[in-house]
Formats: C-alpha cells, sequence, structure tokens
C-alpha cells in the first residue's frame, strides 16, 4: 500500500525510505555483483511469498531527503545502484534518479510493473506479479523478465508476460524460496525444454548477506 501524502514527498525530493545498504546483487542477470540497495517502502501487491514484507507499510517510513541516500550511495566502491523496495514505482523518482545520474551512477530498478513509470534508469528488471500485473508500458522498458515460480501452473504465467516484452528482454524464471527444493527440478526440466529462459537462484540467501 501507499497513502503517503504527495505533499509531504515534495515531488520526490524525499521519499519513504526503508533501508540502503551496500552489498552482491542476489538475483536476476547482475546476480554476483556489487551495487548500493535503495529500499523504498510501500506495497500495495502483497505477495504471499513476498522477503520484503517489513517494507509494506510506508507510513512506519518517514520521508528522507534524497540527497541524504544520494550521498552514502555515491561514496561506494561500486557504481552501481538498485532501486527497490516495497514497489518503487508509488512513487515519483525522476528527482531521485537525476540526483544519482549527476554523480555517474548506472541505476537499475526492480519493480512489478503495477504502476506509471517515472525516471531514468539504465536497467529495468520486470517481475510480474498475477494480483497486479504489469501495466503495457512496463513490458516496453523491461531489460529483464524474472518470474517468480511457485507452482507448476506459473509456467503459463511466465509465458504470457514473456510474449509482452521486447525481443532483446532477457527471461529468468526464479524458484520462489520456501518452495525452491520442490519446485526446482520442474524448473530445470522447463528451462532444458524452452532454452530462452534462464533460471535466476537467489544466490544471496544461499550467502546468508542482505
Amino acid at each position: 500500500m501507499s497513502n503517503v501524502p504527495a505533499d509531504i514527498l515534495e515531488g520526490g525530493a524525499k521519499l519513504p525510505l526503508v533501508e540502503d545498504f551496500y552489498t552482491i546483487q542476489g538475483e536476476g542477470f547482475h546476480a554476483g555483483k556489487p551495487a548500493y540497495f535503495i529500499r523504498l517502502g510501500g506495497c500495495d501487491v502483497g505477495c504471499a511469498w513476498c522477503d520484503a514484507k517489513y517494507a509494506w507499510n510506508p507510513k512506519l517510513y518517514p520521508p528522507v531527503p534524497i540527497e541524504t541516500v544520494v550521498g552514502r550511495a555515491a561514496a561506494c566502491a561500486a557504481q552501481a545502484i538498485v532501486i527497490t523496495g516495497g514497489e518503487p514505482l508509488l512513487y515519483p523518482l525522476a528527482p531521485l534518479t537525476a540526483a544519482l545520474r549527476a554523480r555517474g551512477l548506472e541505476i537499475f530498478l526492480e519493480t512489478s510493473g503495477s504502476h506509471p513509470f517515472s525516471g531514468e534508469f539504465d536497467w529495468v528488471c520486470l517481475s510480474p506479479k498475477m494480483k497486479q500485473p504489469p501495466l503495457e508500458e512496463a513490458f516496453g522498458r523491461a531489460d529483464e523478465l524474472k518470474v517468480i515460480i511457485q507452482s507448476e501452473s506459473d509456467f503459463d504465467w511466465a509465458e504470457r508476460n514473456a510474449a509482452r516484452v521486447g525481443e532483446n528482454c532477457l527471461l529468468y524464471l526464479q524458484p520462489e524460496w520456501s518452495v525452491s527444493q520442490r519446485i526446482t527440478p520442474a524448473i530445470v526440466e522447463y528451462v532444458k525444454a524452452h532454452p530462452e529462459w534462464n533460471i535466476s537462484v537467489q544466490v544471496h540467501k544461499f550467502m546468508n548477506i542482505p
């Protein structure tokens, strides 16, 4: 959910910051790369298996001036930034991405695509959710489609989304963590039969890092 009054955000000059930290990207195409994560609060999708449920309620995270987090991000050795949530597109992101870009930083977005885009990004990871599917514009913006697979029925959902992204978009299937041991063999066989797909594994969880 997101019911942060727009005037409090000052047009995106402030955002409900849950946490920001330097770590290793754990999923998808950029897995294994060092990056500075900016996690914003608020989500109106509400996946039962979400591993960031603590970020859902933006009221718990008073808006923070973007200069505060941009300064910390720019001080890191790695010059790659991941903006995630919650659902970050709930908020006007243009001021944040402009400030990050002014520091010469590379900007990655992780989104369900369920809200209109704002801001500029070097890479967009679209992770569609059935409860609130992506808007049409999200498919054209996606560099990477990452579909969470909880059961075999999710393969059809993955294909429906894959049919809508651009031809250069990379395709990933990722086992839902709580059922990964059960569902991974099915994903392996599916990808072997459909080699346009790749497998994304949450390597950060195996490494016990955030």
